[in-house]
C-alpha cells in the first residue's frame, strides 16, 4: 500500500519567491526609448504586397507616417518567402531588392519569416514591425516596446508609438 502524502502547512511569514519576467531598461517609461529617427522598420512579405495593392510607395509612405527618415529592413527569410511566391509577385521582389532597403542576414535554419521577425524583435528593441498579418500582430503585441506599422484607408498607421515621436492620431 502507498502511504498517504502528508502536506506541510506553509508558514505565512516565510518569504515567497516568484519569477517576474525582466523587461529591458529602455522600457522604463511605458514606451521604448531606444526608438528614434532614423527608424529601422522590419518589413513583412504581406506588407509589401498590400502596399502594391494600395498603390503606396513604401519608403515615402513610411516617412509620411512617422515624419522622419525611415530605413526599411528586410531579412533573408522574408526575401526567400517573396522569391518562393513566384512570377505573380515579381513586382514585390523588385521592390524588396531596392537599394534603399537594408538587408539583414539570418543565421538560423528554415525560412519561416514570422518566427524570424519575432525572434529578431525580441532580441533587439530598436525595430518597428511593418505587417498586415493578424497572427503576427497578435504575437508582436505580447512583446513590450515594439510598435506595429499597418495599412488602413490607403495609408500607413502605427500603433504603440509614443505621441512625442510618431504618427498622427485619428
Amino acid at each position: 500500500r502507498a502511504k498517504a502524502v502528508v502536506k506541510k502547512k506553509e508558514d505565512p511569514s516565510a518569504i515567497k519567491e516568484r519569477e517576474v519576467p525582466q523587461h529591458p531598461s529602455c522600457l522604463f517609461f511605458q514606451y521604448n526609448t531606444q526608438l528614434g529617427p532614423p527608424y529601422h522598420i522590419l518589413v513583412d512579405t504581406n506588407f509589401i504586397n498590400f502596399s502594391i495593392k494600395a498603390k503606396l510607395d513604401l519608403v515615402q509612405s513610411m516617412m509620411d507616417c512617422l515624419y522622419a527618415k525611415c530605413i526599411p529592413c528586410i531579412t533573408d527569410c522574408v526575401m526567400g518567402e517573396i522569391e518562393k511566391l513566384g512570377q505573380k509577385y515579381r513586382v514585390a521582389l523588385r521592390i524588396a531588392k531596392d537599394p534603399r532597403f537594408e538587408r539583414l542576414p539570418c543565421m538560423h535554419k528554415g525560412t519561416y519569416a514570422d518566427d524570424c521577425l519575432v525572434q529578431r524583435v525580441t532580441q533587439h528593441k530598436c525595430y518597428i514591425v511593418a505587417t498586415v498579418d493578424k497572427e503576427l500582430k497578435r504575437r508582436i503585441r505580447k512583446i513590450p516596446g515594439v510598435p506595429i506599422m499597418y495599412i488602413s484607408r490607403h495609408r500607413y498607421n502605427i500603433e504603440r508609438m509614443p505621441d512625442d515621436y510618431g504618427a498622427p492620431r485619428f
